[in-house]
Order: C-alpha cells, then structure tokens, then sequence
C-alpha cells in the first residue's frame, strides 16, 4: 500500500497514540513530526513561548521532504503533526496527495491530558496558543477524542475505507474489504 496520512491537532489531542497505531493496521511507516523540530523550537516551547510561522517553516519544510520522498519511493507513511493552519497543510500537501485526520477535543478534556503528561516540552499553559492558532480543517476525517484509540483507529480506517473513491483515500490504495 502507499500514500500519506497526516494525522492533526492541537498538543495532547493523542497525535501519536493513534499515528502509530493507524501506521501499524495500514502496514505503514509513521513519523513523528515533532521530532522534525530544530533545538531552537523545542528551546522556545519548552519556556513556554508559542511559535511563529517563521519558526515553523523550516520544521514544515522537513515534514514536507519526508512526504515528498515517501511518494516518491511508493511508500505508505502516517505522520503526526499539529499541522494548526491552513496554510500549513497547503504547504504540507505541496505536490503531494495527503488524507487528513483531524483529532479534535474540547480544550479541558486535552488541558487535563497536558497535565498528566511528563517529559514533554509542550506544556498544558501552551494550549491557549494551539487553540487560538487552530485553523479547523474543512477537508480533513475528523474524529473525537473521547473515546479509546483502539476506537478511534477503528473509525479512521471505516471512514478511509468509505472514502475510498475520493481522491486523498485513493491514493492511499484503500479498497471497500481491506483491513
């Protein structure tokens, strides 16, 4: 199977969680956007102080090589990345065919996630920030947070798999009876 899944939200919205196990039903690689972020950035973040769109942009050019070269090379790939505005997805999906998945959760449910996470440097104060900057994606499967991720994985690939006479679930290869 190849194609590209790109899986949004704010911080503590479960990017991860079900980036990886998405990756793992689609038989695909994942990334791990974050970990595409200059020290710079991670510095910044980590006394918490929001991102510009200028810091952003070398880290979305990063992202947006790793998806060039995965289409490139036939690959599936699912990506974790926060991904808040439009003009960041557009410049995510430059030359590239890209199913969106929106992990969209009320502001309490993911402050308290924030608040039980350790070792992170997006802290639960940084919210407001991905709040205010979260541009809601009108092209994207949009799935809740508040139930499992096993459910959540579940629903995505119901809804991949609904959609897969649309253009961005095509090119994933998804046909109607594939798990």
């Amino acid at each position: 199977m190849t194609g590209i899944v790109v899986v949004m939200g704010v911080a503590g919205s479960g990017k991860t969680t079900v980036g990886t196990m998405l990756a793992d039903a689609l038989h695909c690689r994942f990334l791990e956007g974050d970990l595409l972020h200059s020290r710079a950035n991670v510095e910044k973040m980590s006394h918490g102080i929001p991102l510009t769109d200028a810091d952003r942009a070398p880290w979305l050019e990063a992202i947006h090589t790793r998806l060039l070269d995965a289409r490139q090379r036939g690959r599936c790939l699912v990506v974790a990345c926060s991904a808040l505005k439009q003009a960041y997805r557009s410049a995510l999906a430059e030359g590239v065919p890209i199913a969106w998945v929106y992990l969209k959760g009320s502001p309490g449910v993911i402050r308290s996630r924030l608040q039980h996470r350790t070792q992170h440097y997006m802290k639960a104060d940084m919210l407001t920030s991905q709040f205010a900057a979260l541009e809601e994606p009108t092209d994207a499967i949009v799935v809740g947070i508040s139930q499992a991720p096993e459910a959540i994985v579940e629903e995505i690939l119901g809804e991949l798999r609904r959609h897969a006479h649309d253009v961005a679930a095509g090119a994933l290869g998804l046909q109607k009876g594939i798990p």
